[in-house]
């Protein structure tokens, strides 16, 4: 494995704004950052029909990648920045590329509102088959948006990080899922908030109806199921501030809300090894529609 952050570039918006936040995450980690434009090959005659403003589509394959890296650089001058040119099918060439990085970062076009991102199907793709994290950003995302506010109320890249969200499934914990957010929180010298959502067992409805208690019980037994599963990362990252959220409802809800206030939210996607078809899992999937702040999606067995 290569010490690189991977980020995959078509001269959108939203690659452009993953460009950003991936220069930033490689200058955090202390890694390089590759730059990855992938090209689908087209027939000779379209490859040199002037587009808009007489530029050809070759042309504009060849200036789009090298201008934004030529950007990068100059915005970011403690990363090593270095860009590949590829052709070929965008899905299987970055998926491959993800490969020779610790990470993959793709943009993902915003939608209006808390409507939040659409993860098209070359990024979910990309997401169900890339076995290295994989963080999805949203269009016109900025630094500052995963900071703090100041004193005054501005958004302001120079306060403190907004605290880093994973989900935790208390029955079947994914380590890879929980460290991976504890790193990012260290790196980032902020906290982690735990976000655990449960329904309560259809059985025990009638007996809620007369025993008001036995709801605060099964409340106290999955915040205690919780505060076990962490216990191991609290030890492991003392100078990590960690907070639990162990409430009914639906997981994706719980997450895409506390996104509202992140720098980053972790979800797992369990590795299927059949090749065939797109698995990201409902709860994943969702909160990459509808979360606001950048999505990290860590493969776990």
């Amino acid at each position: 494995m290569v010490d690189t952050v991977v980020v995959g570039l078509d001269g959108s918006r939203e690659s452009r704004t993953a460009a950003e936040w991936a220069a930033r995450e490689a200058n955090l980690r202390g890694l390089s950052l590759t730059i990855v434009h992938v090209s689908e090959p087209v027939p000779h005659p379209w490859a040199q029909a002037p587009l808009l403003g007489g530029e050809t589509r070759a042309q504009w394959c060849e200036r789009i990648p090298r201008e934004s890296a030529e950007g990068v650089r100059l915005r970011h001058p403690g990363v090593d920045v270095s860009l590949v040119r590829l052709s070929g099918r965008p899905a299987e060439l970055l998926t491959a590329a993800a490969e020779d990085g610790e990470l993959l970062v793709l943009g993902s076009r915003g939608l209006s509102g808390a409507a939040g991102f659409l993860v098209g199907s070359v990024g979910q793709a990309v997401i169900a088959h890339t076995d290295v994290p994989v963080v999805v950003v949203r269009a016109g995302e900025q630094a500052a948006d995963e900071h703090e506010s100041d004193p005054a109320g501005i958004p302001s890249a120079a306060t403190a990080y907004r605290p880093v969200i994973v989900g935790v499934d208390t029955q079947k914990p994914a380590d890879d899922v929980i460290g991976f957010a504890f790193e990012e929180a260290d790196r980032r010298r902020t906290g982690v908030r735990a976000v655990h959502a449960w329904y309560l067992p259809a059985y025990y409805g009638y007996g809620l109806s007369f025993d008001a208690s036995l709801h605060d019980e099964i409340v106290r037994e999955k915040a205690a199921e919780l505060a076990e599963v962490l216990r191991p990362w609290r030890q492991k990252y003392p100078s990590v501030e960690v907070s639990e959220e162990s409430r009914t409802g639906s997981a994706a809800d719980r997450l895409a809300d506390a996104a509202r206030h992140a720098s980053l939210v972790v979800v797992g996607r369990r590795v299927r090894h059949n090749p065939v078809g797109v698995h990201i899992g409902s709860v994943t999937h969702a909160v990459l529609h509808h979360a606001t702040a950048p999505v990290a999606v860590v493969a776990h067995e």
